[in-house]
């Protein structure tokens, strides 16, 4: 009988080796009907096909498994150096040939004068929704997915303040000072009780004019009747939503590469180098310090201008709104990072 970890493991590989091939075939596939289309050949299409099955089982034989197995084996790889390689050999083996595969459609379409198919909403849906599947289990591997959220590992929840029942918070000082008097020590001695409090005077006093009459703690809600559900602040579900919301950036980036005016263009070509680049951030551990600013550097400040130039050029075939999501990210990230280190702007006293 199996064991629900060796079951889990088994459901997580089998996950992760679907998302490595499907969209591989089906990247491929699209792309043989194209050289059927312009070639009018059936020979062509088969070739393709094969090809695309060959990669595959080349890349699982050689590269995939072996480092499936040595990460499994060792358990200290991707924890020491702070980065994930199965995602990284996944962008490379899987997104990165999807996408040199699209590109080359749009390629074989424009020069034979045909605008057979867009090629676009489906196969980069699946390569992108693969993606973001593999960069969820290695999220979610550590964590349990039967019982509560308590006890997990890994915390998304943000307790915000409550206020409690507050007291009075006396000094040291002050307690020495009592305990001196009740002691029958003078206030002016150095020693009461045996310890030496004139060193911690100035200290306390200021300190104490630091103290408030209320307290915050930061606890979690606990709530209790029908509608408890919906105060319910679930890691394991954030987890999925978070996922998905780092990637709609690039996601709508692709998108703009769908359109008909950008597809059969030249500005394919950076949109989608751009696009992957900017994937390579999920090769970073998302509690790592860089993931910040390889954000910015990979991905914000990239498609700010890229954006700009496709409005320029196309009009507007992009939202606005994630002209200025990137405007802001970059502005932000500039000034608290950077500007806040100056002279002029280092004065805590001013906001």
């Amino acid at each position: 009988m199996l064991s629900g970890k060796t079951v889990k493991l088994i459901l997580y590989e089998l996950l992760q080796f679907a998302c490595l091939c499907i969209p591989v075939f089906a990247v491929m596939e699209r792309f043989a009907s194209v050289i059927r289309f312009v070639k009018s050949s059936a020979t062509a299409y088969w070739l393709v096909v094969a090809a695309s099955v060959a990669y595959v089982a080349s890349v699982t034989l050689f590269v995939w498994v072996p480092l499936k197995y040595f990460i499994l084996r060792t358990q200290r790889f991707s924890e020491v150096t702070n980065w994930r390689p199965v995602t990284l050999a996944y962008v490379i083996l899987s997104t990165l040939p999807c996408f040199a595969i699209i590109i080359a459609s749009s390629k074989v379409q424009a020069d034979a004068g045909v605008k057979n198919d867009p090629f676009t909403e489906l196969p980069v849906s699946l390569v992108l929704f693969s993606l973001i599947c593999v960069d969820i289990v290695e999220k979610i591997r550590p964590l349990c997915l039967t019982g509560q959220a308590r006890g997990l590992g890994l915390d998304f929840e943000m307790p915000g303040p409550v206020l409690t029942h507050s007291e009075q918070v006396t000094s040291v000082s002050r307690q020495l000072q009592a305990n001196g008097r009740d002691g029958g020590a003078s206030p002016r001695s150095p020693v009461r009780n045996g310890t030496i409090s004139g060193h911690w005077r100035d200290a306390d006093e200021e300190g104490t004019t630091r103290t408030s009459n209320t307290a915050y703690l930061y606890t979690s809600h606990s709530y209790s009747g029908p509608f408890r559900f919906v105060w319910i602040r679930e890691p394991r579900h954030d987890l999925f939503v978070a996922t998905f919301l780092f990637w709609f950036d690039t996601v709508e980036m692709v998108r703009v590469a769908g359109t008909d005016s950008v597809y059969y263009s030249a500005w394919v070509f950076p949109i989608y180098i751009l696009a992957f680049l900017s994937f390579l951030r999920v090769v970073i551990t998302p509690d790592s310090p860089l993931l910040a600013s390889s954000s910015v550097l990979t991905q914000d400040l990239p498609f700010l201008v890229m954006r700009i130039c496709l409005v320029a050029v196309f009009g507007y075939v992009t939202p606005v709104l994630y002209i200025l999501k990137n405007i802001f990210t970059v502005v932000s990230f500039m000034y608290f990072v950077f500007m806040t280190k100056l002279k002029l702007l280092n004065r805590e006293s001013m906001f």
